[in-house]
Order: C-alpha cells, then structure tokens, then sequence
C-alpha cells in the first residue's frame, strides 16, 4: 500500500517540478534585482551608469536606466530590446542576464548585432527663405558593417556667396583599425552661379565651377574629444576660358568637444568645436590664407522646454578664394537679413550669437551678428522671430531690426 501512495505522490509532484524548471526566469524575477544595464554594439560597450556617450537616444536611456533598482521584469526587458533594435536599425537584440556583484542583483546586457548592410535615403538641407529661394540637398547611402558610400545632389545658395549645384561622392569608414579613427573620403563637383550684386562688387575672383576632393582622418581621444587632421584639394575654373584654372589646396585641422549632463530633471549639452583651414603655396596653392573657426552652443531641456544659445566666431587672413569668405543673413543666421545686403563679397571677421527658446512645436528666436573687413567699421545688426517646430519640419518668420522699417521674412525649413 505504501508503495501505491509513493507512486501517487510522486505523479502528482511532477507537474511542479517541471514548472520549476519550465520558467526559472519567472522566478528570477521575483527573487532579483537588476543591478546594473549595459548595451554592447559593434565595438563599443555602454555602462548605462558611468557612461555619458551618445549611441543612445536621451529617452531610451533614461528607460535603461530607470531598470537599475527594480525586480527584473522580462516583459519590461522585450520593450527595451525592441526599442533598442528600432533606433539602431539592427538585426537583432540579443539580453543576457548574468550574475550580479551583491547578493540576489543581476545585471543585464543588451547585444545589438547590426545589419550587415542597408540602404537610407535622406534630405540633409530642404530650406526656402523668402527673399533669398529655394535650396536643398538629397543624398543615398549604402552603409556595409562600418563602410558607407554615400552619393547626392545639392543646390544651395544659403551657405556661401555663390549657389552651388552638382553632386557629391562620399566614402567613410567608422572603425578605422579601432572604433576611435574615423576616416572620410570626399570628391564633390559643382557649377557656380553669382549674384548680381557680387558680380558688379568683383569679377576677377569669380569662377564658375569647382571640383573638390577632400580627405579627413578623425581620432577620438575620449568620449567628449576628438581631433580631425585632413587636406582639401580643389580646382577652380574661372569664368573666362582663356584664363588659367587656380588650385585652392589647404590644410585642414579641427577640435570637437561635445559633453552631455542630464538626471531625472533636466538635461544640458555643452558643444564647441574649432576648425583650421590653411592655404599655402608649398601645397601647390595659388592661395595663401589662414581661416579660423569657432563655434560654442549650450541647450538646456527640461520637459518641453529647450533654450539654446549658439554663438560663432570667424577669421580670415591672407589671399582666400570666395567660398572662405564669411557670410551672415540666410536661414540660420542674422535670420531676416539678406546676405547680399549686408555684404555682398562677405568678409574677414565675423561674430554671431543666436538665442532660441523652444516649447513643445513653439519657438522664438534672437539673432545679433556682424560682419566686417580687418580695418573697417564694426556695424552690429540684429533679428527676431517666430515659428513652429515639429520633428524635422519648421516654419518661421523673421524680422530684421531696421530703423523704422518691419520686412518680415519667410523662412521654412525640413531635415535642416
């Protein structure tokens, strides 16, 4: 008889032994407690808490790491996976839960495996400002691992003095060797046309085509610092076919420091960056000139709230061809001024700080700028203005501060 209860026992107790083998994960979460996140891509590794880089996006991060202190949850995992595989486009998102340092902690790795290869599209530059025109640039990139090669078009009359159209070729790669050299190959061809104004002010300097070819090698020293060390190559074919074409080569050095704190309140990015373009004659140069870039932008967030104060320096010493040239008054800066206006040749110093408060889609801005000649009058102007912003696409007007007279200007912008 015993043997019968033995044999009853034991069949009915094997329903629970094998549900507590069946879904040990379901009983991790009860018992554990995750005590640290990380997220490891093709090279790099991310510790949610000490770390401050940008591979990941503000809001999934802050999700990460909102995990750290609570009972492991499988289903808040998925969540996290899937997000993760979205923002990197990977192939898949592999978790693993390994054994913590403190007793009943775990800690949790996210593996993304990237696509071995995929194609994007995409609009860097779409912008229309009322009294300049259209501009706007369309480009495809086919990215292999870390290789991408990149081909587009451009017609844009907003950055520089001239409208520049044709197309641009691009080679890079992310992982030179090691995950912190980056390596960029760029051959760009275009088709010069001038504005009436620059063409009554100059016609020995005007040309009408460029072709560029530009190679950059970029180290990151650490996760805020990089350095970039490259050359620029160009050839420039002047208006008059009888005259001979003039070779613009420099060389190209630059800083970028880009640090980002943030905690359960706010968020703050501090980005500052200094480029060097130097023409010699050693290098095979008709020109001979030293360009100096600075540029410094602050933005706190809080909610919905964003401020952002973004100032740039320039100066320019030397015989430049036009293209180094300085230009305030298009879409991004002295916003309502017209370019041509204030100088139609540019100049060789330049000063600008833009101040823009951002609520939700809403947004307000303050322009104040000059532009000059070493030797000349240093003439400040200013803008203010108004608009929407959503996503990639912004609409707004601006208004340069003249004396006595309200000339509001259109701008609209998309991906810009």
């Amino acid at each position: 008889m015993k043997f019968v209860w033995a044999s009853v026992l034991l069949v009915a107790g094997l329903p629970l032994l094998a549900a507590g083998t069946q879904d040990s994960e379901f009983n991790v979460n009860t018992r554990y407690t995750v005590e640290d996140v990380q997220v490891a891509g093709d090279g790099w590794t991310t510790h949610l808490v000490s770390d401050k880089d940008s591979h990941i996006s503000f809001h999934l991060r802050q999700d990460l790491l909102a995990l750290i202190g609570q009972k492991l949850n499988t289903s808040a995992l998925d969540d996290v996976a899937r997000r993760l595989r979205k923002e990197f486009r990977a192939r898949t998102v592999e978790r693993h839960v390994l054994r913590g340092k403190s007793p009943q902690t775990v800690q949790v790795v996210f593996d993304i495996e990237v696509r071995p290869a995929r194609f994007d599209l995409a609009v860097p530059k779409f912008a229309y400002v009322s009294n300049q025109g259209w501009n706007g640039a369309g480009e495809a990139t086919a990215t292999i691992y870390h290789h991408a090669f990149t081909g587009g078009v451009v017609s844009d009359g907003d950055e520089l003095l001239e409208r520049y159209t044709g197309f641009q070729a691009r080679y890079e790669n992310t992982r030179l060797f090691t995950d912190r050299l980056h390596f960029r190959f760029e051959y760009d061809d275009y088709h010069e046309l001038w504005h009436d104004r620059t063409r009554v002010e100059s016609v020995t300097d005007l040309y009408r085509a460029r072709q560029i070819v530009e190679p950059v090698l970029t180290y990151q020293i650490a996760r805020p610092l990089s350095l970039s060390l490259g050359a620029s190559f160009e050839q420039l074919q002047p208006i008059d076919p009888a005259a001979h074409i003039e070779a613009a080569n420099a060389v190209i050095l630059g800083a970028h420091f880009r640090y980002r704190t943030e905690n359960a309140v706010d968020e703050q990015l501090f980005d500052s960056g200094y480029d060097l373009r130097s023409g010699a004659h050693t290098l095979a140069s008709d020109f001979a000139y030293n360009r100096h870039h600075f540029e410094f932008r602050y933005t706190w967030t809080r909610g919905k709230q964003t401020v952002m104060d973004d100032a740039i320096a320039g100066v320019l010493t030397g015989r430049a061809p036009l293209y180094e040239r300085f230009s305030l008054g298009n879409s991004s800066t002295l916003r309502g001024w017209n370019k041509y206006e204030l100088d139609p040749l540019g100049g060789n110093r330049m000063l600008h700080n833009a101040v823009e408060y951002r609520y939700g889609a809403f947004q307000a801005f303050y322009d104040l700028g000059a532009i000059w000649d070493a030797g000349e009058a240093v003439i400040a102007r200013s803008s203010i203005g108004a608009g929407i912003r959503e996503g990639p696409f912004s609409i707004a007007v601006a208004i340069p501060m003249r004396d006595g007279r309200i000339e509001p200007v259109l701008i609209v912008g998309m991906n810009y």
